[in-house]
């Protein structure tokens, strides 16, 4: 049977969940507020959790994912919202053990799945690998919100691929999201990953072109920075529209980038 997720990209996501939790040791001050505001580092954690264990049922158990999935923002708000709440008061080395065991449970559910299975999600049903890609995107999000709020700077890694490659692949959705109109096509996206390679997605020739850093886009489009703040630069007035409200998680608009 063929896994669904490559075993490149399950290494990926396993490495980029080693990266965070190495930030959150034994003695953290869970209380540490973030820039997402309202949370602190216990809270970013404590929905990493929440998330890959929706994940691993989703994958796992699909049916019963369905049968319990909210079926308006709201509800998923407050489904997202008690992950934080039931786990305010565990002590950090509690938190981090929870925290190892959802991420193993996800990660044995992502190693069994089939390449022909539909995963449901909070949106349109989608494949293992791309659920998997989500969730890296999730860690590299919030991994950023936690090293933010410990004055850490991370090194970064091309595993930013995964994050860039979902930025791209939602620039439909971030303008339908707001109930915008969909331009017709994407612009040309060209980057530099971290070893200096290059990274590129969509139409040759096309009028509208994003150039930058991997890191820049891949912040733009979790939305923790503002495309003002970055090296990238953009041609034409789609790629400007976009970066001022990309958004590649799902879910109602986000608050947009950070200024």
């Amino acid at each position: 049977m063929d896994c669904g997720v490559p075993r490149e990209l399950l290494d990926d996501l396993t490495a980029e969940f080693d990266s965070l939790r190495t930030l959150v040791p034994s003695g953290t001050n869970l209380r540490l507020p973030t820039p997402a505001v309202g949370w602190d580092v216990g809270a970013g954690v404590s929905h990493l959790i929440g998330c890959d264990l929706l994940a691993e049922e989703a994958v796992r158990a699909p049916g019963e994912f369905r049968r319990a999935r909210p079926a308006t923002d709201v509800g998923l708000a407050e489904l997202l919202e008690g992950h934080i709440t039931a786990r305010k008061d565990l002590p950090v080395e509690r938190l981090r053990q929870e925290w190892a065991d959802a991420f193993a449970a996800m990660l044995r559910a992502f190693t069994s799945s089939r390449r022909e299975q539909r995963v449901p999600w909070f949106g349109p049903p989608m494949s293992p690998a791309t659920l998997a890609t989500a969730r890296l995107m999730e860690y590299f999000a919030h991994g950023q919100d936690v090293a933010d709020a410990l004055k850490i700077v991370r090194r970064p890694t091309d595993r930013l691929r995964h994050v860039c490659h979902l930025g791209f692949v939602t620039f439909e959705f971030s303008f339908a999201n707001r109930g915008l109109p969909v331009p017709p096509s994407p612009p040309r996206v060209e980057l530099r990953l971290p070893s200096g390679r290059s990274w590129a997605r969509g139409p040759e020739g096309a009028d509208a072109v994003v150039t930058g850093d991997a890191l820049d886009f891949a912040l733009v489009v979790t939305q923790r920075k503002h495309p003002l703040d970055t090296s990238l630069t953009c041609r034409g007035e789609v790629a400007e529209q976009w970066l001022a409200i990309a958004q590649c998680f799902a879910g109602p608009p986000g608050p947009g980038a950070r200024g």
